[in-house]
């Protein structure tokens, strides 16, 4: 998907209030925001109390070790601390995993995060797409990815994949993994969602890190945690890996506000406020998937982060549909230009039952008034 595409979406993303904003005349804090992905419960308290009580630190530089945040990641995640790169979001890691390790020829498998492509042709690499088949939810089989692979020095993997949710299973994985060592290709698996899928039920190819050192793992602490707006992630993958990544990164380009924020997120106490989310997303996504079929007959699929994407019917395209639900202050993501989807495909946050609630009578009321308007 390129940058610019979607009525909504000048930038390439959700969640962009101001050009909303700017077309429908609603406040940039007015509006009920379904297109970007973000734990309705807001940041747990503890990152708040952080940010309150450190804020006059920002007269000091930040740590460019980022050492606090990657010690208490080493012990939750149970890998090195020269097995970790902390960056500013997500995207920043895969940045420099692309230029780290001098990429040249980049697969992805569609659709999927736009950023994959977008990075990598920002780089200078050749993007390979392969689009999953629909009745397979959107995912490549292991075989249907091995002519892929040899054709590219690197695959990037959704797990979670943005925006149909969807995992691989653990065998897939190991499977895929394999076959990419055979082929001197590394594996960028995007676990950037993992954290809204119960520990006990997540597939993760983590622990075997150091049986897959070409296979590398991207984080993102700000849509569990809920702090878009500071910006952190990180990457874990082989000591050596990491030291050619980190040799291309800025200095301090993670700050010292989101470094706190991070710190905050992984103490003990905040175990219940995860638990919580886990379960609000659980229930509020199979609820949405429940009434979208009964009350207005929209296809999803059933993901397992905390989103939705569905499939539009009754006349109804991403466009039309973001036109309807602007002036009721309702945002939703398109999904039209993604590759191997459709104008029908849009994407929905999932949030608490409150506001779920006011966006199913907000798409019924939209459904309602097209179908007078066509009378």
């Amino acid at each position: 998907m390129k940058k610019g595409s979607g009525t909504l979406e000048p930038y390439g993303h959700g969640g962009d209030l101001w050009t909303a904003s700017a077309r429908f005349g609603v406040s940039p804090d007015g509006w009920l925001d379904y297109s970007a992905n973000i734990n309705p419960l807001g940041p747990p308290r503890q990152a708040l109390e952080a940010l309150r009580d450190g804020l006059s630190a920002i007269v000091n530089y930040p740590d460019p070790g980022h050492r606090k945040l990657k010690k208490l990641l080493s012990a939750r995640l149970s890998v090195g601390e020269d097995e970790l790169l902390i960056g500013n979001g997500a995207a920043e890691c895969l940045w420099l995993t692309l230029s780290g390790l001098g990429v040249r020829s980049v697969g992805v498998v569609a659709p999927c995060f736009s950023e994959y492509a977008q990075l990598a042709e920002a780089c200078g690499a050749e993007v390979r797409t392969l689009i999953g088949r629909e009745e397979n939810g959107f995912r490549a089989e292991p075989s249907e990815l091995e002519p892929l692979l040899r054709q590219v020095d690197l695959l990037f993997l959704g797990h979670p994949n943005n925006p149909t949710g969807l995992t691989y299973s653990l065998e897939q994985l190991r499977e895929i993994a394999a076959m990419a060592g055979e082929r001197s290709a590394y594996v960028v698996v995007d676990e950037a969602f993992i954290d809204f899928v119960p520990p006990p039920e997540r597939a993760t190819l983590l622990p075997e890190l150091r049986s897959f050192p070409h296979v590398l793992f991207m984080h993102s602490m700000t849509k569990f945690f809920a702090i878009p707006g500071l910006r952190l992630g990180y990457a874990i993958a082989a000591p050596e890996l990491i030291r050619r990544m980190a040799a291309k990164q800025v200095t301090w380009s993670v700050n010292g506000l989101a470094l706190l924020a991070g710190q905050a997120c992984l103490q003990p106490e905040v175990a219940e406020y995860e638990r919580r989310t886990r379960e609000l997303v659980a229930a509020g996504r199979a609820s949405l998937r429940q009434e979208l079929g009964a009350r207005l007959g929209w296809r999803t699929w059933p993901g397992e982060a905390n989103f939705l994407l569905v499939e539009l019917s009754g006349g109804w395209t991403a466009e039309r549909l973001q036109a309807a639900l602007g002036p009721k202050g309702v945002l939703v993501r398109s999904c039209a230009k993604y590759d191997g989807l459709t104008e029908r495909h849009i994407r929905i946050a999932v949030r608490g039952r409150e506001d779920n609630d006011r966006l199913l009578r907000a798409l019924e009321e939209a459904d309602r008034e097209r179908e007078e308007a066509l009378r």
